[in-house]
């Protein structure tokens, strides 16, 4: 491994622009579907330099940075293990599209081990007490594939109040699929230029309509692929329907046990059908009574309009 850039004194915006240049630790849950909040798609523009480069979940992420030397601390403090910080971004020799960005380090036996500190929400509790969960599991392999060392540890402060820390060993059989699922992105579509088909998620719904924000109001003709995909999207829509349908009726069959009542409890079930007052602008007789202030405050926002006939 080498020493892309020294992080200190980069700031925020500098240092994912250097990641650009290869996939980060973090990255490796996105290309295997465990991140819910970035998709292949997304991760794909930003590795292309056709979207700007985001932390996902960015509010969270900055109080993990914020809060990563209380994580060490409390480690040295429970363990006796002494780590350094590592204020660097690493790179592959073997796989240079491999960037690692470490935590801290830790001199073992003359061997290198890795520190890595994470800070969750209360809510992941259980999956911390029984071990790493998988999206970190992922980033701490992919560093050891990076670094060469054989073994990381991983540190959590969870929901403020409760701290877990567990050792992980190198996995040379998830190692090798890891690098051939980096590798597979980073040659057909970074550098390949292949754009990869997008899903149904969020972010790659975000991403598809801030590149193609506006038309051009012209006609085009479509591959013959499309007519499949239109054909799957009636099949889909139809399944929808019947699904609201069938949503609706137990809704019906419940509200027709509450009655006038407003709250239901069967089993450890509690339905509520509560009276809810709600207050709005009647914008016509605004406009027929006042229309100059209705015109002062009248907004026109425009987007597109998808539609399948």
């Amino acid at each position: 491994m080498r020493v892309l850039v020294k992080t200190k004194g980069l700031s925020h915006e500098e240092w994912l622009k250097y990641r650009t240049q290869g996939i980060g630790g973090s990255d490796v849950s996105v290309l295997a579907g465990l991140n819910p909040y970035k998709s292949v798609y997304q991760l794909w523009r930003e590795k292309t330099g056709q979207a700007e480069p985001v932390e996902t979940d960015s509010e969270y992420a900055h109080f993990g940075t914020v809060l990563e030397p209380v994580v060490r601390k409390e480690f040295m403090k429970r363990t006796g293990i002494k780590v350094r910080a590592r204020n660097m971004l690493l790179q592959s020799s073997e796989h240079p599209f491999m960037l690692a960005n470490l935590d801290g380090v830790i001199k073992e036996k003359d061997e290198m081990v890795i520190f890595e500190a994470k800070t969750a929400s209360a809510y992941k509790q259980k999956i911390w007490e029984e071990g790493v969960p998988p999206e970190y599991l992922l980033q701490i392999q992919h560093y050891m594939a990076v670094t060469g060392a054989r073994k990381t540890y991983i540190a959590a402060l969870v929901g403020g109040n409760h701290f877990y820390f567990h050792e992980v060993f190198r996995d040379e059989k998830l190692i090798a699929q890891i690098i051939a699922m980096e590798e597979h992105f980073w040659k057909v579509h970074v550098i390949g230029g292949k754009e990869p088909i997008p899903d149904g998620s969020q972010a790659t719904t975000i991403q598809m309509n801030e590149r193609f924000s506006v038309s051009n109001g012209k006609p085009i003709r479509l591959p013959e692929e499309a007519l499949s995909i239109c054909s799957r999207y009636d099949t889909l829509s139809e399944q929808i329907r019947k699904l609201e349908e069938e949503k609706a009726a137990a809704v019906n069959q419940l509200k027709n046990y509450m009655r006038e009542y407003e709250t239901g409890i069967v089993g450890n079930r509690k339905i509520t059908w509560k009276m809810v007052s709600k207050s709005s602008v009647d914008t016509k007789r605004l406009k027929e009574e006042q229309p100059e202030i209705y015109e002062a405050y009248l907004s026109e926002s425009q987007y597109r309009k998808f539609t399948v006939a």
